[in-house]
């Protein structure tokens, strides 16, 4: 794609790329705007941009085209000179100055070629080298070709999960310093967040997996394309609200058998607490659904398990105990229920100072006084 302000530049632009053969030109823009809602659409190799589009300016452009897409290569294309250091903080593939000659564009679009095919053979790029996270419940790393990683301190590994959480998004380096260093000094947690960014990539290396860790314009990312994250996975299983029938809730319950803890369970990542909590409540619902499915259908002992998986996760929870009453109920299990009834109620009573209401809950017999 190319982005400048004057329509006479573009025009010479797309003539002297068509003349390269395997190039395609996908979109020509004279404004950031039109550009920058182009690529939330399209996906993009190579972007020529103008220093000064107007009034704006095209570095700022070249930052936010990456935080869009992130393998973007940028190749500046102008006539001010005295940009030619600003524009390499946002790692450009190549800076040219105008008049472009066709022998100059073919030689910096031979660089992207040669570094695309370099790219495409290593391993990250290969369908058998993914990185495998587990979250729930914990947090254990580890990649299909190499086995576990290892990480070389316990704050790379903070990292990796503060960067994981992003869901593929940026996140400053202040925000970084933030949540990670708060209690240090700004200089000495500067020095010490390289240090753990280099334990980070140096871990992952083995693995194929070093690039994956992305820092520019002040900003890191981890790029989530080669990663399996359980929590993501899950995630997107729930928001897509699929219907049950008899087949399709086979895989509802094995999600529900895959959530084996909180997020980032037994870490002590205070950031991680909200979104911990958010997760928490979204599988809290997925699973009274489920299980409200499975007593509906007459599948008990399934039912049963999950209600007692609830009531492990929040004893004074009175929608999962309630739940798990009536799966005794429906099982004619009579003692279990007497035992669970009475445990909850003296529980209740302890904690609360109240006796449960518990609704929802059928039974023929008399609950039996505490």
């Amino acid at each position: 794609m190319i982005i400048d302000d004057e329509l006479a530049m573009l025009t010479v632009m797309q003539r002297l790329l068509h003349k390269i053969e395997g190039i395609e030109v996908v979109g020509s823009f004279q404004h950031m705007k039109d550009a920058l809602r182009f690529t939330q659409k399209e996906l993009v190799d190579i972007a020529f941009i103008d220093i000064m589009i107007a009034d704006e300016s095209g570095l700022e452009l070249a930052r936010q085209l990456r935080a869009e897409q992130a393998h973007l290569e940028i190749v500046f294309v102008t006539s001010h000179r005295e940009y030619a250091v600003d524009a390499f903080d946002t790692y450009p593939l190549d800076y040219m100055v105008k008049p472009v000659s066709q022998k100059r564009l073919a030689q910096t679009l031979e660089r992207a070629k040669v570094k695309k095919r370099k790219s495409v053979s290593e391993p990250i790029k290969t369908d058998s080298n993914q990185l495998i996270v587990k979250t729930l419940g914990g947090l254990e790393v580890s990649s299909s070709v190499a086995g576990e990683v290892k990480f070389i301190s316990k704050k790379s590994q903070e990292l990796f999960a503060l960067l994981l959480l992003q869901r593929g998004r940026t996140i400053s380096k202040d925000k970084v310093m933030d949540e990670m260093f708060a209690e240090m000094p700004l200089e000495n947690a500067v020095g010490y967040l390289h240090t753990i960014v280099y334990q980070l990539r140096k871990a992952l290396k083995s693995h194929g997996l070093k690039s994956i860790v992305r820092s520019f314009d002040e900003q890191y990312l981890l790029e989530i394309d080669r990663i399996e994250a359980d929590f993501i996975a899950f995630e997107s299983y729930v928001n897509s609200k699929e219907e049950w029938n008899e087949t399709t809730v086979r895989k509802a319950i094995e999600w529900e058998t895959r959530f084996a803890g909180d997020l980032y369970e037994g870490k002590a990542y205070p950031w991680s607490v909200l979104e911990q909590e958010a997760l928490a409540i979204q599988y809290h619902d997925f699973a009274v659904r489920l299980v409200r499915w499975l007593l509906e259908h007459k599948q008990v002992t399934q039912a049963i398990l999950i209600a007692k998986k609830l009531v492990s996760r929040n004893e004074l929870d009175t929608e999962a105990n309630a739940l798990l009453l009536q799966a005794y109920h429906l099982a004619k299990d009579n003692i279990s229920f007497q035992k669970h009834y009475q445990r909850f109620s003296k529980l209740y009573q302890q904690e609360i100072g109240d006796s449960p209401s518990i609704e929802g809950v059928e039974y023929e017999h008399e609950r039996k006084p505490l």
